[in-house]
């Protein structure tokens, strides 16, 4: 059977709960057709790069799926149905991947480094680049421009 990712966002003023049920009811129309979930995760709550249907945020669902064509289509067309999906994008794959998806590994990085600055740890204001520019002059220093006066 192919192989396919499916992402789908749901509504804001859903409760992550409701985000489950949703999920829950789509995995049982792909097994129902004869298909597999290999794996769901829940991406969160996450802002949209884009106001949909006047929401400016939405959940996110990824799951992979191993299913015939048929079991997809009855898939979305009952997420469009559903006023609680926004949006929706099924992507066929040629192998799916194995272990957390790469946002959920760039989440993973970024809670591990909070935790080290929390603890002190990393880099200084001067290697972020807070610190004085090359030269030795920083914006407080910089020459005035002629003919203003403030």
């Amino acid at each position: 059977m192919p192989l396919y990712e499916h992402v789908f966002i749901a509504r804001q003023d859903v409760s992550a709960q409701q985000v489950e049920g949703l999920t829950e009811a789509f995995s049982t129309i792909i097994t129902e057709n004869g298909g597999k979930v290999a794996k769901t995760e829940y991406w969160g709550l996450r802002n949209l790069t884009y106001r949909i249907k006047k929401n400016r945020k939405g959940h996110y669902v990824l799951m992979n799926l191993d299913a015939p064509p048929a079991a997809i289509a009855e898939m979305e067309r009952q997420m469009g149905i559903n006023e609680d999906v926004v949006r929706l994008l099924t992507v066929r794959v040629e192998a799916l991947e194995e272990g957390p998806s790469v946002v959920m590994q760039n989440r993973a990085n970024r809670e591990e480094r909070s935790r080290r600055d929390d603890m002190g740890g990393g880099y200084s204001d001067r290697d972020r680049g807070y610190g004085p520019r090359e030269g030795g002059r920083d914006r407080g220093d910089r020459p005035r421009m002629e003919g203003r006066d403030d």
